[in-house]
């Protein structure tokens, strides 16, 4: 999963296309047009063509997958819209490659979720430098200039939210501990979604954090490294678990285990989690979201590139620089709100 910036504009979860721009506001003089209700905002309507090109990783993990099938799902959703989709790879000479072909097939727009945002940004300098807008999806290139607009998910938000979630829980108890199931230390989000955790948990001094453990965001590694991290912990009151997917593991090392002792937070937002939530029989209590939903709003957001229009419930003219989702925190209360963006 994705690494990004830390640059806030929150939208709710995803950018609705469909929104018509509102601006009006009560302190306006009677008959005196509100700033901005000019401004042309991109609807469901049919309107100017628009072929946008889409370019992201091997679909090799869950959260992936439902990156291409959000993203698939709404272009279809417009009559005015052409998707050129690649095929995904984590090579990132291939997708580089990738992106030069639908460059070179002059496509309106791009949506590039880069397998490494570093080694790609040159392809994003050379489509921009072509005229050809590109929605940079998560993991970010190392230069603004290589894209129009940013959105992606807040792993810095993910941990916070995750350590507030487990904090409250147990701010009233003395002592308690905590572990944590990372996700691989060589990715920056990892680090992020640590930090975080680390941050909102010296809200509450009761709470010490006594191990951490990284895995590989896969269901093999997630088994693995809980099952040694059971073994070094034999206590602890609650687990804070980076990636759904390795989740399935680690439940499975739990449940080998007999262990009920503690309560678990997970991460990302898979179906999965979200039925173990709602059937409340387990250890996991809560999985914090980073939305897929996120190549959805991404297709909306070029659409309105090509069309030359802003979007739906913002005064201004030109869609955003720069989009942070929030990392809502999925629970027992609130699981049937979200169960339909759960990936599988």
């Amino acid at each position: 999963m994705p690494a990004t910036s830390r640059r806030h504009l929150l939208l709710g979860g995803a950018v609705s296309a469909g929104a018509l721009l509102t601006a009006c506001t009560s302190n306006e003089p009677k008959g005196q047009t509100p700033a901005g209700s000019a401004a042309p905002a991109a609807d469901g309507k049919p309107g100017t063509p628009v072929t946008i090109g889409f370019a992201g990783p091997q679909a090799d993990h869950g959260w992936l997958n439902a990156i291409n099938e959000n993203a698939k799902r709404r272009a279809a959703t417009y009559s005015d819209v052409t998707l050129e989709i690649t095929e995904g790879s984590n090579d990132t000479a291939a997708q580089i490659g990738q992106v030069q072909t639908l460059v070179n097939k002059k496509v309106d727009v791009l949506v590039v979720l880069p397998a490494d945002g570093k080694a790609l940004t040159q392809v994003g300098l050379q489509a921009m430098r072509a005229g050809i807008p590109v929605v940079n999806l998560d993991r970010i290139f190392a230069s603004p200039q290589a894209y129009r607009c940013w959105i992606g998910g807040d792993n810095y938000g993910m941990g916070l939210n995750a350590g507030r979630f487990i904090g409250e829980r147990l701010k009233d108890k003395p002592d308690a501990t905590v572990v944590e199931l990372a996700g691989m230390d060589g990715l920056e989000l990892t680090k992020q979604r640590t930090q975080g955790f680390d941050d909102a948990l010296k809200n509450y001094p009761n709470i010490r954090k006594v191990a951490r453990q990284a895995a590989d965001f896969t269901v093999e590694s997630g088994q693995a490294k809980m099952a040694q991290l059971l073994q070094a912990q034999p206590k602890f009151d609650a687990l804070w678990n980076h990636d759904d997917d390795q989740g399935v593991g680690a439940l499975r090392a739990i449940a080998q285990a007999g262990r009920k002792d503690f309560l678990m937070v997970g991460g990302a937002g898979a179906k999965s989690a979200m039925d173990a939530i709602k059937a409340d029989d387990g250890v996991l209590k809560a999985t914090v979201l980073y939305p897929p939903t996120m190549a959805a709003s991404a297709i909306d957001l070029a659409r309105a590139l090509g069309q030359k229009k802003g979007i739906g419930g913002m005064s201004e003219l030109e869609i955003p620089a720069s989009i942070t989702l929030y990392s809502a925190v999925v629970t027992k209360e609130n699981v049937d709100e979200y169960l339909p963006t759960g990936f599988h």
